[in-house]
């Protein structure tokens, strides 16, 4: 029997799965832990996490699969990783993280990713990296260098998280062209680590790891982490990729006019192009796809809310206390299409990239306490983050060439709400179709590539089934419309209020 292995390491939680490569059947998963993850935040926009939590977590979630499904270890002949994109991992020379991790959603180094921008020009990075530096890992590494810089000494290597996972279980520091993109280190034109950032910011070459192929055997399990893992020493790691492209992947989204999406802890929309497109603002950003080559280029442009799935989060913890997320998807459909008025911006987790990366901060505008109840606040904030969405799909169509008809997602998170889904095809007015994958199934289905065991992409989908397809509502398009009209004039008074302050 070839098992595949699939992890996932988001930042609320580490989540794998078990697949069986000839059927794409899952036999086991498991998430650790049950509740988020906590996110540091010492200042003000700042999120961090320690890199060893999830290490600790990535042990406990293969010990659960190992302890329901009793497989043999090796019958497991490959792992993938999935991982969330943008971070800062730093090690010394002996492999031991210098500080915690700066994640994707950390704001500070908004203002260094400007200056870069700007002195650089924006023409050339546009031209070289498909990307202003903006608040993305080079300038995390800056920022570093700025503030820290004894603990900058004493850097090694810097890493993503994937990629640092990957270091637990093979002892090698390793990267991809991929993740190069997302950390905006890759000059995409010359084919090779963007000398003109580390120039800029004054960083050593010597500090980026080795380049290993997305899909390929890049190292191997070594004795030590297969005894932690419970696994069998020398099973490769054939995958590994940033959060969307592997949802992108997942989706068996890989082809131009192909279009993901995934609303977790934040909500993405990623399209596939063949052609360098990218927004003059950065307010959506282009990357290598997994499956990118100079002779088949393939890039994917992607749209970033932050504050998604996290704004439904805080509202079941502080608002909706006691209810299940079923009990809330309920209760928000009793109320109309619009809230009754009311509007949520749901900006609330960091820097957003969709407003030039200001930090505006959640709102709630219009309430009325003779109108709106708890019901109004939960329809309100559902529908909050399905324009935020929309805001940035606009963008998208008209700056990166990406336009939506028919957009797949995972049958997961806030796409398992009924509103929100239907909220989402009626007001992008695109065809939604949700199938029975996560990102863990993407990563074991990704390493059954890199190691060989599929001889395509066709057959590593078998098993991949679409579950529900969703049609915009058109008669309730209007009324959608007439509350997206207000919802932007709520961001327009939110931004001019920022931009003035």
């Amino acid at each position: 029997m070839s098992l595949l292995l699939g992890y996932d390491v988001g930042s609320s939680s580490i989540k794998a799965t078990l697949m069986e490569a000839g059927t794409g059947k899952v036999l086991a998963s498991a998430t650790s832990p049950k509740k988020e993850m906590e996110i540091l935040a010492k200042q003000a926009g700042w999120a961090e996490q320690l890199p060893q939590t999830w290490w600790q977590h990535v042990v406990a979630v293969t010990r659960q699969i190992k302890a329901t499904d009793k497989v043999a270890s090796c019958d497991i002949k490959a792992i993938g990783i999935s991982y969330q994109m943008h971070g800062l991992v730093a090690v010394d020379r002996y492999g031991q993280v210098v500080r915690p991790a700066i994640i994707w959603c950390d704001s500070r180094a908004v203002e260094i990713g400007r200056r870069a921008a700007d002195r650089i020009g924006k023409a050339m990075c546009l031209k070289t990296l498909l990307n202003l530096p903006g608040n993305f890992t080079a300038s995390k590494l800056a920022w570093v260098k700025a503030n820290e810089p004894s603990l900058y000494k004493k850097i090694h290597k810097i890493m993503l998280p994937g990629d640092y996972i990957a270091f637990r279980m093979t002892g090698q520091i390793r990267t991809t062209q991929s993740g190069l993109s997302e950390g905006i280190l890759w000059d995409y034109r010359r084919q090779t680590v963007a000398q003109l950032v580390l120039d800029y910011y004054g960083i050593d070459a010597d500090l980026i790891p080795d380049l290993v192929p997305t899909f390929s055997v890049q190292g191997e399990l070594t004795a030590k982490a297969a005894r932690e893992l419970g696994l069998a020493a020398g099973t490769p790691i054939a995958y590994r990729s940033g959060d969307q492209p592997n949802n992108a992947l997942s989706l068996n989204v890989l082809n131009p006019g192909e279009v993901a999406a995934t609303a977790g802890t934040s909500g993405v929309v990623y399209g596939i192009s063949a052609t360098e497109q990218y927004d003059p603002k950065g307010r959506v950003n282009t990357f290598v796809h997994v499956n990118h080559n100079p002779r088949s280029p393939r890039y994917g442009v992607l749209l970033c809310l932050n504050g998604a799935g996290i704004l439904n989060s805080w509202l079941k913890h502080n608002v909706a206390i006691g209810m299940d997320y079923p009990k809330m998807n309920e209760l928000a459909g009793r109320v109309p299409v619009g809230s009754d008025g009311l509007v949520v911006l749901p900006y609330g987790n960091g820097a957003e990239r969709t407003l030039e990366n200001n930090h505006i901060g959640a709102m709630v505008t219009n309430l009325g306490f003779n109108t709106h109840t708890r019901a109004h606040l939960l329809r309100a904030a559902q529908e909050g983050i399905v324009f935020a969405l929309k805001y940035g799909l606009d963008i998208m169509q008209e700056h990166a060439g990406v336009n939506a008809k028919t957009i797949r997602a995972g049958h997961a998170n806030m796409f398992l709400s009924p509103l929100f889904a239907k909220a989402f095809a009626t007001v992008t007015g695109a065809t939604v179709e949700l199938y029975n994958t996560d990102g863990s199934q993407g990563a074991a289905r990704g390493a059954g590539i890199g190691a060989g065991i599929y001889r395509n992409t066709r057959q590593a989908f078998s098993g991949l089934d679409c579950k529900k397809t969703i049609r915009p509502d058109r008669k309730m398009q209007s009324a959608y419309q007439e509350a997206y009209g207000r919802w932007q004039e709520a961001l327009k008074i939110q931004l001019g209020d920022t931009r003035s302050s």
